[in-house]
């Protein structure tokens, strides 16, 4: 039974920001489910501290600069059943605002100090620290706790650990970068900033360092191993990705049906399933009357639940907007983020109350009542390690309209005729990121939408389909076996 402690910055459901803390909060299970047993480190934001019990002291953490103080404690949360240790450092962690920036949006200056800490606090662990337990796999994800592997390296140097790393790339453009000068608070040894280590042009990078010193590395989808390997979505890492393709895995991120399936969703105004989709056309009443849009039966309904960036493809969307309003189409869109598509949206919305809705900020309730309520979701980004979106969509039956990349093109399959006979089809994919294509696909949406009889059919397959956790918690496991034998 692999000990196997996993390190993250965010965890769902006390945590989130993105897909990492719904991927955070939900392996840990399918882990001890198929046979591990894990734990969790996470950095001692309000949000947890506050849900926190059970707690002990487990050992204070030396910090690598002079002023502060940082501990371990190990505890429960609520809703898992493993411990968690949390590095409780309030002078780096009780702060207003997200994980990495303050209400403002603006990246905390001394992100770097935070979570090298996280990675130190994993290397302490590694080393026993707790005496009562002590981690053979150290599992890393993304740059936040990509430090967590390069301290082990420096552990294990001085035979202090003999524990093996993994490291997840949840997404590549997200590296952790800072200065340079910054690189003497990390606590680590100089010779780590190099080519062969931190040193990224000029920088320190996080990211880097999960990927130059993890003993096995893995993405979130097999489609982003092979396109982080390629100059276009390699981000200047493609070369050390090829270098390093051994030990590289794509593994596909998994759903946690007990939160996304419309069978016992708390959320939604009637539940329903892949059987009997009854329930989903209340869902949409429901939805339209919420969010003001004119409640109609026979209008299709589009989602949005993103960030607003142009990595998501919302100018796409933007672009195409009159096609979707002059077919019948209406629209819902959760997010925030980038001003100006923010305006854009805000904007349309207010042009055409009756069929856009534009709602900012995260609402995990209204998330689950948009993906119950549409009819079609989109997700046409330019780039995605795996994406989560387009998987509670097929939950929902709300069909997937993606660009054929990363994890959208690993779990969708498009409505082509030889698809829709063999009853394979769950949405539409277009394969160049172009306006044109894009437009295709919604004309397919539409074409689909007229002829009811097929758009049900393709609504069940959609909702048949699984992505299990215990799947990915199965990879996960026979990379940690073989670390263990090597």
């Amino acid at each position: 039974m692999s000990r196997v402690l996993q390190v993250s910055a965010e965890l769902f459901p006390l945590l989130k920001t993105g897909g990492l803390a719904d991927v955070a909060g939900a392996l840990p299970a399918a882990l001890a489910a198929a046979g591990a047993e894990p734990r969790l480190l996470v950095p001692g934001f309000p949000a947890i501290c506050d849900a926190l019990t059970q707690e002990c002291a487990v050992a204070p953490v030396a910090l690598p600069w002079s002023e502060g103080r940082a501990a371990l404690l190990r505890g429960r949360l609520p809703g898992f059943d493993v411990p968690v240790y949390v590095l409780d450092a309030p002078g780096l962690f009780d702060r207003p605002g997200n994980p990495y920036a303050d209400e403002a949006g603006v990246a905390y200056a001394d992100n770097h100090r935070r979570f090298a800490l996280l990675g130190l606090a994993a290397a302490r662990l590694a080393e026993g620290v707790d005496p009562s337990w002590r981690p053979e796999i150290v599992h890393a994800h993304d740059w936040h706790a990509g430090l967590a592997c390069a301290h082990i390296a420096a552990s294990r140097s001085r035979r202090r650990t003999d524990a093996r790393t993994v490291f997840t790339v949840h997404n590549l453009a997200y590296q952790g970068l800072f200065p340079a000068d910054k690189f003497n608070e990390l606590g680590l040894p100089p010779t780590h900033y190099a080519v062969d280590g931190l040193e990224f042009y000029g920088q320190v990078s996080f990211m880097k360092a999960g990927l130059y010193f993890a003993d096995a590395i893995t993405t979130v989808s097999p489609s982003y191993a092979r396109e982080i390997q390629t100059p276009e979505q390699g981000c200047g890492l493609d070369g050390l990705l090829r270098h390093r393709a051994g030990v590289l895995h794509g593994i596909l991120n998994g759903v946690d049906y007990d939160v996304w399936s419309p069978v016992a969703d708390a959320a939604i105004a009637a539940t329903y399933s892949a059987d009997d989709a009854t329930g989903k056309v209340a869902c949409k009443a429901e939805l339209q009357r919420e969010c003001g849009l004119a409640v109609k039966a026979d209008a299709p309904l589009f989602g949005i639940v993103s960030r607003l960036t142009e990595q998501k493809g919302l100018p796409l969307v933007l672009e195409a907007l009159n096609d979707l309003l002059d077919a019948g189409g209406q629209l819902v869109i959760l997010g925030s983020g980038d001003a100006r598509l923010d305006a854009a949206f805000g904007d349309a919305a207010a042009r055409h109350p009756s069929q856009i809705a534009r709602r900012t900020g995260m609402d995990e309730g209204l998330a689950h009542r948009i993906y119950a309520g549409s009819d079609v979701v989109l997700v046409p980004s330019r780039f995605e390690p795996c994406g989560l979106t387009q998987l509670y969509g097929l939950s929902y039956g709300a069909l997937p309209l993606v660009h054929r990349v990363g994890g959208l093109g690993d779990t969708v399959v498009d409505t082509t005729l030889e698809d829709l006979a063999a009853g394979t089809a769950t949405g539409f994919v277009f394969n160049a990121f172009t306006a044109d294509a894009y437009r295709r696909a919604l004309r397919r949406a539409f074409a689909l939408w007229s002829r009811q009889e097929y758009w049900a059919r393709v609504r069940r397959s959609a909702q048949q389909r699984r992505f299990d956790w215990h799947v990915a918690a199965c990879q996960y496991l026979y990379i940690y076996d073989g670390l263990l034998v090597r």
